[in-house]
């Protein structure tokens, strides 16, 4: 709940902001005030339209916003980075935001100060407050975004079964390695091991009724983390997929690059994802980027993309 003022400090016209960071697995909402303090945060599941449903993503983004919404206060603009709005939601704002002033968790107070924007750019603003630069997400999917002046370029970002590096793409080759050894077509790895016990099976047959039995996009994601906990510990095939995966994602950023003439720039590249807990993912994405653009400024943002939701949206009061 919202920290009651104290009686000498009350400040009755004090304003608010929200700021909402979609994704495909998880969704998190803060209330903060007009200094970026973080004021009430809370979470819910997916709000990827693409993987859910542009109903239910609006249905988990209005009751999440619902529980920072504070009593007898004043907001006065809310910030929705959602996923895919770069693709084939970007002529969907309008229509979204009338799907979320119908539902009754949100207030008619509301009206006219949601602001629907990407995922992608709230991401990058987490980490910097130049407007040119590049963001790299690597997390359940993957994508770039960058900015230079007017230009504005994405790469990946098409989808689940198309966005090379992202944790589905582990997923993928760690299941494909676990199959190969199974059969005798390619080394024995931790990984076998790893999922087994993850999934609490025994055989290759409940291995396939885990996976084929449930959404592929749920589970298939979650085996990165097997896949980097075995590369830590020098399984040669987890750190193969995990090379491989770095340099896809590199391969993506530099793409963007050179698309936006970065160089020989020195420039933000902002890194954001839970992918980049893994030090041999980190090192691969640094090592390939160097060799098109050595003045890259790498940044981890120590805050959450959402903060950079809560940034678009006080500069949006800011600017009114």
């Amino acid at each position: 709940m919202v920290p009651k003022n104290k009686k000498n400090n009350s400040n009755p016209n004090e304003r608010y902001v929200i700021g909402v960071d979609g994704g495909g697995s998880k969704t998190i909402v803060v209330l903060a005030n007009l200094k970026g303090k973080v004021l009430v945060k809370a979470r819910t599941g997916s709000s990827h339209p693409r993987n859910i449903g542009i109903k239910k993503a609006v249905a988990n983004i209005a009751r999440t916003i619902r529980k920072v919404l504070p009593k007898n206060k004043k907001i006065s603009a809310v910030f929705i980075g959602i996923p895919a709005m770069e693709e084939e939601f970007k002529f969907k704002k309008s229509f979204i935001t009338k799907e979320l002033l119908k539902r009754k968790e949100i207030p008619p107070t509301l009206k006219g100060k949601i602001i629907i924007g990407s995922d992608q750019l709230a991401g990058f603003r987490s980490g910097t407050d130049k407007k040119d630069g590049i963001v790299l997400n690597a997390g359940s999917g993957s994508v770039v975004h960058g900015w230079q002046r007017e230009k504005e370029i994405k790469i990946c970002g098409w989808g689940y079964l198309s966005e090379a590096g992202s944790a589905f793409f582990i997923g993928q080759k760690t299941l494909q390695a676990i199959f190969k050894e199974i059969d005798g077509r390619g080394k024995k790895t931790l990984l076998t091991k790893l999922i087994f016990k993850k999934l609490k099976i025994k055989t290759k047959e409940e291995l396939i009724c885990s996976v084929y039995s449930k959404r592929p996009m749920e589970i298939i994601p979650s085996f990165s983390v097997s896949c980097a906990q075995a590369g830590k510990k020098g399984d040669e095939v987890a750190k193969n997929i995990l090379t491989e995966a770095g340099k896809e994602l590199a391969l993506s950023a530099n793409t963007a690059i050179k698309k936006l003439n970065f160089q020989k720039n020195k420039f933000p590249l902002v890194l954001i994802g839970s992918l980049f807990k893994s030090k041999i993912i980190l090192e691969t994405v640094k090592k390939e980027i160097k060799k098109t653009a050595p003045k890259a400024d790498f940044v981890k943002p120590k805050e959450e993309p959402v903060r950079g939701a809560v940034k678009l949206a006080i500069e949006a009061v800011q600017n009114e």
